[in-house]
């Protein structure tokens, strides 16, 4: 949980900020804007849009989270995928070495395109050796192999958060604290859940007998 800045002996540092209504919340920046509340993470599984790795945070960057979400979906699902996609807001140094050593490849755009600004050339030329991690997954994500797996994050991961925020509404949290955000957000995931098995047309068996 990120907390306050403060000093060794515990006072908090004079530019120090604490929101006295919720004070597990922080400050997020959001296009442009700053609001006050929580960052909610969600694993989303290709087949069928379904959840299958939650969790809520205090801390704006999502770059130390990509790793924890995965044990996360290992946890639930008893593995962890073989091929993982985020964007580039999960981006660090050391997360590639990260998700390969718990058995997944991962696919992790290294900056922002703008609106209208062509991607780079794609190219299958060998790298220098003393390429570092970002120009490694720079060179991967611009193969055809590369392009084709990430290209699917969008159409994934995305219409999940669209669902959740625009045709049921949830804007906000009316509940405050970590605890109580992480019980609203978990149960947001499974009434998402229960809708795509439901309008996927599953019935329960029926029993022998």
């Amino acid at each position: 949980m990120n907390r306050p800045p403060r000093k060794p002996d515990g006072t908090p540092k004079p530019k120090a900020q604490r929101n006295f209504t919720d004070p597990d919340s922080r400050i997020m920046e959001k296009g442009g804007a700053f609001l006050q509340g929580y960052n909610c993470q969600a694993a989303v599984d290709e087949a069928h849009q379904i959840i299958v790795g939650h969790a809520v945070t205090n801390m704006s960057p999502d770059n130390g989270n990509l790793v924890p979400m995965l044990e996360q979906v290992e946890s639930s699902c008893g593995r962890v995928p073989d091929v993982v996609t985020a964007d580039t807001g999960y981006w660090n140094a050391d997360v590639e070495q990260a998700c390969s050593a718990l058995g997944t490849d991962a696919y992790i755009a290294t900056k922002r395109i703008n609106r209208g600004e062509p991607p780079s050339p794609m190219s299958d030329d060998p790298l220098p050796d003393d390429a570092g991690a970002k120009e490694r997954m720079r060179a991967k994500l611009n193969t055809a192999e590369g392009r084709d797996i990430y290209r699917k994050r969008k159409s994934v991961v995305e219409p999940v958060f669209g669902q959740i925020k625009d045709a049921r509404g949830l804007v906000r949290f009316l509940r405050k604290g970590m605890a109580a955000v992480s019980e609203d957000w978990g149960f947001e995931c499974t009434c998402h859940n229960v809708l795509k098995v439901y309008r996927a047309g599953w019935r329960a068996a029926t029993p022998p007998g």
